[in-house]
């Protein structure tokens, strides 16, 4: 099924695609799902090509356009050069979505063999499918974050499909375990803690009082969550964006008992809300062919158990899925996951013989995605000019209002960049 709508925003056209495709590549099982897509216009512009937009996650969908502010904030800087596709990756927005009711309808068993099928591979034949129904050859990727990763798995299943790839933050490791990851992102948070104590020393003292307060059970959100010490610590994801830190500091000013507080708190821990797909799913973005078995948990440094001041960043645990209400009813399915042996997504080989063209922007103090392991997957793509920068976070084509990414078409194509 094919159903295509149009409507007009200023200067922009939008036009919204829904297709149906297959959930599997086994030609044999007949299930399905929807994958709508949102292809943006700017007047003038219908003739140029396409770039598909693949958004961070796992278990995000695509933003939505709109002006005044222009979001997303790079988006003017795309439709100068393209027409982008905002696609809502499977099990997201549009597209399906998971969600509760899921757990209702179906066994565990069967509910983890359905979200086996909505990693990068399933997100990249559904690409495939929104591009032959659009009628080109060939067509351009900008891969945030998970986003790059599944470029990555793009580039090593159907390179020919692609003309030029933007990659921001997301040169995954290749043929490393989850645990080498996660083990590098701690080191990283470490350094990124001791950064922030340096700016705002008070905090240290207030931020141990908060953890103890967590263990003790005294920290219960709105949502009924009583915050464990873990949850608690994982507010240093925001230490790995631009401006995350004043979210920390914001947060961190106000009356811990206060309405203000726990309402923000609530607000600003990671993987308790929208989409269960960023927990129950986060670990297996990492998994190359290998079993994560709670790989961040396995790995945590003694040096974080030793100082509870040290804040963790992407790093996903068991235990909410007993103390985070959101995630409770996920537990089974979540556990179950983590057994799971996740088929390989990268290959080394084929990334060398794609012939990938394009850029991407690898962010010297990215905690989520590390510039060590960014590199060395760089080297399989030698037709892709990097953008090693430490002016932004992971999130800088967000925060950099389309720098980043008017830096990466001009480095594609062999311009002058200051």
């Amino acid at each position: 099924m094919t159903d295509m709508t149009t409507i007009h925003l200023g200067d922009l056209r939008l036009d919204s695609l829904t297709l149906t495709v297959p959930l599997t590549a086994d030609d044999t099982d007949d299930r399905t799902i929807d994958i709508f897509s949102r292809i943006v216009t700017k007047k003038g512009g219908e003739d140029l090509p396409y770039l598909v937009f693949l958004q961070g996650g796992p278990g995000v969908e695509a933003p939505r356009p709109s002006l005044e502010p222009l979001n997303p904030s790079w988006l003017g800087t795309a439709l100068t050069h393209f027409r982008v596709v905002m696609l809502d990756q499977r099990g997201t927005g549009l597209s399906t979505p998971v969600g509760d009711a899921l757990l209702a309808e179906h066994s565990t068993g069967d509910i983890v063999d359905y979200l086996s099928h909505l990693r990068a591979d399933g997100i990249v034949r559904d690409c495939e499918a929104v591009r032959e129904a659009l009628g080109v050859r060939t067509w351009n990727v900008l891969g945030q974050s998970f986003g790059g990763f599944t470029t990555l798995h793009y580039l090593s299943t159907h390179p020919d499909s692609l003309d030029q790839v933007f990659i921001t933050g997301g040169l995954s490791a290749i043929d490393r375990p989850a645990e080498d990851i996660y083990a590098n992102s701690y080191r990283r948070m470490h350094r990124n803690s001791e950064q922030y104590y340096r700016r705002f020393p008070e905090h240290r003292a207030i931020i141990g009082d908060l953890v103890a307060r967590a263990r003790a059970g005294e920290i219960v959100l709105p949502t009924g969550e009583v915050v464990s010490e873990s949850r608690f610590r994982s507010l240093g994801h925001l230490l790995g964006s631009n401006d995350g830190w004043l979210d920390l500091y914001t947060l961190l000013e106000l009356d811990p008992a206060s309405n203000a507080f726990l309402h923000d708190l609530s607000t600003l821990l990671p993987y308790g809300n929208r989409n269960p797909l960023y927990y129950v799913l986060h670990e297996s973005s990492y998994a190359d062919g290998v079993v994560t078995d709670w790989a961040a948990e396995r790995v945590y440094p003694e040096e974080f158990q030793a100082d509870p001041t040290l804040l963790t960043g992407e790093h996903v645990f068991r235990e909410w899925a007993d103390t985070v209400p959101a995630l409770r009813p996920w537990k089974d399915v979540a556990l179950a996951l983590a057994q799971q042996e996740w088929p390989k997504l990268y290959d080394a080989r084929a990334l060398q013989a794609s012939g990938a063209r394009g850029a991407a922007a690898v962010y010297v103090n990215d905690v989520f995605v590390p510039l060590d392991y960014s590199l060395d997957t760089a080297e399989y793509l030698p037709g892709v000019q990097l953008h090693i920068t430490s002016e932004h976070e992971h999130n800088g084509l967000r925060a950099s209002d389309g720098a980043v990414l008017a830096h990466l078409i001009d480095l594609a194509h062999g311009r002058k960049v200051r």
